[in-house]
């Protein structure tokens, strides 16, 4: 996959990421999309670095999904933890 597969998939792990952990986030849909694109970075380097499953080739296989919205929801919830309380 090139760069832009893994920014479309990021921007849709993010948005993924989002629906599974509702509510405010402080950075809003800009935030929660810029952490999607980089959790399906970090998913997919975690997956194959330490769960020794190399990301695919192709844009539809599952276990590439499956890294990527979990590195999105890490993120999102690191966020949350460390920025979270801003707004108030």
């Amino acid at each position: 996959m090139g760069i832009i597969s893994w920014i479309i998939l990021g921007l849709l792990a993010g948005a993924i990421a989002k629906f599974l952990l509702p509510g405010r986030d402080p950075g809003g849909f800009i935030g929660t999309t810029v952490i999607g694109v980089v959790g399906a970075f970090v998913g997919g380097w975690i997956s194959a670095r330490w769960l020794d499953h190399p990301v695919s080739k192709h844009f539809y296989d599952g276990a590439t999904w499956v890294a990527a919205i979990g590195g999105s929801l890490v993120l999102l919830i690191l966020y949350r933890i460390l920025f979270g309380d801003s707004r108030r």
